[in-house]
């Protein structure tokens, strides 16, 4: 990228980090600008207790964490430690803790990091502190510490203004100058600063600067407490700030840290504290700085109890001081990252977390200068959020549940219990009356399964593998009789929330097409076709469906907002193509099983005489008095129908099918079977079993690349890693053990040697066996080397049946 006027507003860890590394990157004309002082701003940077836990469910949060570990000690000196490695233990209160430390173990290997199971009497040789008559064991994590920020932050700022940044505190951002959609100016207290980019890092003032621009920023700021405790006596000889390891114990929400002779404790157990931003201060209008709330005794009074019982030697000391201090929440608890589609050259990064900052800040400068971050910052992404998100009504609920259930053990089907029934396909009302359990997808009210479906389940019981323990929870055995009836029968699945359905149109509409997708997608009116759509380091942006309706009118159908939002970016200004997003106002039904083409042909012989159709085929025709856009293809490794039209004729298209269908068995399948058949299929699906760090060659869609195009988003960075051969290869492996299903990113082990971690996982009813997608080291691939899967702390032999997965859905 050539040299860009960057002002970057918020000069706490993540606004230094991303200056840090934009300089780092050779960007030279940069500004940050903060309203308090440098460095300690008033913002959650100035109170942050600094502990890394790294270890987490996400993937990609993970890796942020240890990022920043590893820049936080680059940026360490003898004298003053920008970080210390003195590891963390998660105490376990409960069986079902325990069992989960062991489930986070095995993450732990497939993220990278190294972790070990403890004993009560191993924790207390980890940190005499504990009391281990209450536990039933611990996680430690050597590599977790305290991150010391503003040390880092000063070390940051120095090595960007050497590279010419400049860095301006006490200063007030008023406002932004925006000219079509696109940013010109930041306005200042002291003055206006040119700008082709800002990057918003103002931390929970966040909310303010979107605003000036018009970009809703969904985060909520809320308080939490932390205390100090006086002296104890176990650490009256210490003369360093921290030696002990950090200690969490999620069954009571709390942590806790050294400071010198005393204890830091955090408490996620009070009532939840909410902060609206127009609340807070500005620096110097209180005694305390912007980011801390007065404390409230009487919510302590609870968690100190806990304190004492997991660290008896605080009960003789009492404690001396506590804060309530403010940080940001999320709807889903990710960050919130990148260029808002709304506005270009508008950046944010927000609702971002000591233990994550100086990951953020090296991936955003790698965004912005590369086109692409390293890592894939998908489910991070600011446009990820559609309309409906963007509601303070919907976000606020949401975030503060998040900040509830911040410490509770998460399952992946788990659903939300805030800001439900959002949005709602037309086939809402006969879903209800099949006793449809719901969860949420996109904001949509999606069918899990049907409890009308339940006398199945006496139908197809001795086939059925029964789930136990973790992976039964969230589930139904209704769930394993939907799969295997559609199998031999048919199903109409609802699949509105599973796409974005967007509208592409106008002269040049084709070459727009092909300038964005990796394989040739001049194809006949009426036909449809999958492609992939890749980012500028030739990692896979989605894959995608283009229908071909008109000479210059394509219908897409794309993973989600992000990729939506990918595409309308590449649409240039002064093009004559235009793009509409018919998600709100199209519906989609699937209809697959064996019986699935006997079901359309009965209700129309007409228009769905197969002889009258081909695979990828796609009509516009009446079904009875419903116009729809009809597809005839191959879904989860069945031919199938999806059918789309309009949501005031959906209820009429689900009534005539189910109508058709009666005669051939036909049941509502919910979106749990829908995925366990894609799994038995061998479907690979974008998002799950790969996303931006990998590239077609490494996860079996080369046949969606075409070389020999002229050129498309990525293709010079795509032959090259062609060339250089893949870093990972996604492979199909069966369970041994036909009892044993597992649920997702466990890892992939030969002998004591991780090669690799599990994307998809089902149970397949064409094998008899537990299936599971795995992304793992190529070179595990060229000996005749046995695999295990690693769950709850335990080894499963598994068999690799494929090496390449081609199917895709």
């Amino acid at each position: 990228m050539d040299q860009k006027r960057i002002v970057i507003i918020g000069a706490g860890v993540v606004g230094c980090s991303t200056a840090y590394y934009l300089s780092k990157q050779g960007q030279k004309n940069i500004t940050v600008i903060e309203q308090g002082p440098l460095f300690e701003t008033g913002g959650s940077t100035s109170h942050a207790p600094g502990l890394v836990f790294q270890l987490s469910s996400s993937k990609v949060l993970t890796k942020l964490a240890s990022q920043t570990v590893e820049a936080f000690k680059e940026l360490s000196i003898d004298e003053a430690s920008s970080f210390y490695s003195v590891g963390s233990i998660e105490v376990a209160q409960t069986p079902e803790r325990f069992e989960e430390l062991k489930r986070k173990s095995g993450i732990a290997k497939s993220w990278g990091i190294e972790a070990c199971i403890l004993s009560p009497e191993e924790c207390v040789e980890k940190c005499a502190l504990i009391n281990d008559a209450i536990i039933y064991g611990g996680l430690y994590v050597p590599s977790d510490g305290i991150a010391k920020p503003l040390r880092a932050v000063d070390k940051m700022a120095s090595f960007a203004k050497s590279c010419g940044a400049q860095f301006f505190g006490h200063t007030e951002v008023t406002g932004i100058h925006v000219v079509n959609d696109e940013v010109k100016t930041v306005e200042t207290s002291i003055g206006s600063f040119a700008a082709d980019l800002v990057i918003c890092c103002a931390g929970f003032w966040g909310p303010r600067i979107g605003e000036m621009v018009g970009v809703t920023i969904p985060l909520q700021p809320i308080a939490h407490q932390y205390v100090f405790s006086n002296d104890l006596v176990e650490l009256a000889n210490e003369v360093e700030e921290v030696t002990a390891p950090l200690i969490r114990d999620q069954d009571k929400s709390m942590y806790f840290r050294q400071v010198f002779n005393g204890i830091g404790i955090g408490s996620y157990q009070h009532r939840v504290l909410p902060v609206e931003v127009s609340e807070i201060s500005k620096y110097g209008e209180t005694k305390e700085m912007p980011s801390v709330k007065p404390f409230t005794p009487k919510d302590f009074e609870k968690p100190w109890l806990d304190a004492v019982e997991i660290i008896p030697g605080l009960e003789k000391t009492g404690w001396k001081k506590g804060i309530n201090g403010i940080f940001s929440f999320t709807p889903d608890g990710m960050p919130l990252l990148g260029e808002s589609k709304k506005i270009r050259g508008f950046w944010v990064a927000e609702s971002i977390w000591v233990t994550h900052s100086a990951g953020v800040g090296k991936q955003m400068a790698e965004w912005i200068v590369n086109g692409a971050p390293t890592l894939d910052l998908e489910l991070c992404d600011i446009n990820r959020f559609d309309t409906y998100a963007q509601s303070p009504a919907f976000y606020k609920k949401r975030s503060l549940e998040n900040y509830e259930k911040v410490y509770d053990i998460h399952h992946p089907y788990e659903p939300a219990d805030t800001s439900r029934n959002i949005r709602f396909s037309p086939y809402y009302g006969r879903q209800q009356t099949l006793g449809a359990y719901f969860s949420e997808t996109s904001g949509w009210e999606q069918p899990q399964w049907y409890e009308g479906n339940a006398p199945l389940v006496t139908n197809y019981e001795d086939a059925m593998l029964m789930r136990k323990g973790w992976e039964a929870r969230y589930w139904s055995p209704i769930i394993e009789a939907e799969q295997l009836h559609v199998s031999q029968y048919a199903g109409l699945f609802d699949v509105t929330a599973a796409k974005k359905r967007i509208e592409i149109s106008g002269a040049g509409a084709l070459d727009f097409l092909q300038n964005l997708t990796t394989s040739d997608v001049d194809i006949p009116i009426g036909e449809v076709t999958n492609t992939i759509m890749l980012n500028e380091k030739a990692g896979i942006k989605d894959e995608i469906k283009i229908i071909r309706l008109k000479e210059n009118k394509f219908f897409i159908l794309c993973s989600g907002p992000v990729e939506a939002s990918w595409i309308e970016k590449h649409i240039p200004f002064s093009s004559t193509i235009s793009i509409n997003d018919h998600t709100a106002s199209i519906c989609g039904l699937r209809l697959i099983g064996l019986k699935a083409n006997e079901i359309m042909n009965s209700l129309d012989h007409m228009n769905f005489n197969l002889a009258n159709w081909q695979l990828k085929n796609v009509k516009e025709v009446y079904v009875g008095n419903v116009p729809v856009t009809a597809v005839y293809d191959i879904y989860d490794g069945i031919e199938g129908w999806e059918l789309f039209t309009t949501f005031d004729q959906g209820i009429q298209l689900w009534d005539l099918l189910m109508d058709a269908g009666n005669p051939y068995h036909i049941i509502a399948g919910g979106a749990r079977a829908l995925e366990s058949l894609r799994i038995d299929s061998l479907s690979v699906r974008s998002g799950k079993d790969f996303w931006s760090e990998h590239d077609p060659y490494e996860v079996g869609l080369d046949h969606m690349v075409d070389l020999t195009k002229p050129s498309f988003i990525g293709k010079g960075a795509l032959v090259n890693r062609k060339e250089q051969g893949p870093k990972v290869a996604l492979v199909k492996l069966t369970i041994k053990d036909p009892s044993v299903v597992v649920m997702g990113y466990e890892p992939i082990l030969n002998g004591d040697k991780v090669v690799g971690f599990i994307t998809s996982a089902g149970y397949g009813y064409i094998t008899g066996s537990g299936i599971v997608y795995a992304l793992v080291k190529p070179e595990a691939l060229h000996q005749n080397i046995e695999f295990s899967i690693e769950y709850f702390d335990k080894r499963y032999e598994a068999i690799v049946i494929s090496k390449s997965l081609v199917s895709s859905k």
